[in-house]
């Protein structure tokens, strides 16, 4: 345990593939049972490349019956013939979705009666500040608000499930930055994607713990994690210097699915509301100053809920 801690403190052996490789390698076998998805649902956001796509698999491999969401229909049917390939049993098909725009998350979730697994992994890295179409902070929009509607208006059929678990991707870039509750939108100060980026990921391993809790009469499980340093198409886009300075430290995509996949396979299911990375629950809260204030977390909730309603 105190090697695993000492490996997550110091990030670059922790998030790398030298500390997925260390942690597979020490700790116990507990791999989902072949097939431990077999008839259950899963949605994944984001599924057209990098992490979306190997979750996808992933979840594919055990059995479940995959829908890749994802914004472009193309770029979707590509990877829907890769995800076939990895798992050519598997009942797999696409969905368009965009999750920064409420009316396309309505329409789509209006298409769907049951659902056993919700992975919300879209995410972007915009170079500068920019809105989706309700007017909100495009990675606000697409890492909070739009999960959050998904989620509620998947409802109805997380409920058909008997086991219903809905997984956040974060980042560990969130341990860098407090709890943005004044300024949710980043309507002040100098913009960075980057800092954007990881507010957002900070608000959802923040909202985790009360998502848990608001939607547990549900029969819903909500968990955060966050996959370390994956090499992905849209770090290669968003973060080139960064990608060529730690290229040969970068987990594969299938590495940095591995939690995700496990947090939704795994038998008996994690305790809900908590932060993972490799299979284990991590802190929240490592750098000074990042903690947010009693009643904080529930203020941004409250503006989350009161923005997608409606």
């Amino acid at each position: 345990m105190l090697f695993d801690t000492v490996l997550d403190r110091t990030v670059l052996p922790g998030y790398s593939r030298l500390g997925y490789a260390l942690r597979r390698r020490a700790g116990p076998a507990d791999d989902p049972a072949p097939g431990a998805l077999r008839g259950r649902v899963a949605l994944v956001t984001g599924a057209s490349s990098g992490l979306g796509e190997a979750t996808a698999a992933g979840l594919a491999r055990l059995g479940a019956d995959v829908v890749l969401v994802v914004r472009d229909r193309g770029r979707g049917e590509q990877a829907l013939a890769r995800v076939r390939a990895a798992a050519p049993e598997a009942k797999i098909r696409t969905a368009r979705c965009d999750v920064a725009d409420f009316a396309s998350v309505r329409e789509f979730a209006a298409g769907e009666s049951r659902v056993d697994i919700l992975v919300h992994n879209a995410g972007v890295l915009p170079a500068r500040r920019d809105e989706s179409v309700d007017g909100h902070e495009i990675t606000f929009a697409t890492h909070v608000l739009g999960p959050l509607l998904l989620t509620e208006s998947l409802l109805p059929a997380l409920r058909a499930s008997d086991d219903g678990r809905v997984i956040l991707v974060s980042s560990g870039g969130m341990y860098t930055q407090p709890l943005a509750v004044d300024d949710p939108e980043y309507r002040t100060g100098r913009y960075r994607g980057a800092t954007a980026y990881a507010r957002t990921k900070r608000m959802q391993v923040e909202l985790t713990p009360l998502l848990a809790e608001r939607w547990r009469p549900d029969g819903v499980a909500v968990h955060s994690t966050h996959p370390g340093w994956a090499d992905t198409p849209g770090l290669a886009d968003s973060l080139p210097a960064f990608r060529k300075l730690v290229r040969l430290a970068l987990r594969t995509p299938e590495q940095g699915a591995d939690t995700a996949v496990w947090l939704a396979a795994t038998e008996p299911g994690p305790q809900p509301g908590r932060f993972w990375h490799d299979r284990r629950e991590r802190p929240r809260y490592v750098v000074p100053g990042t903690r947010p204030k009693a009643g904080e977390a529930e203020r941004l909730l409250e503006y989350c809920l009161a923005a997608i309603a409606g």
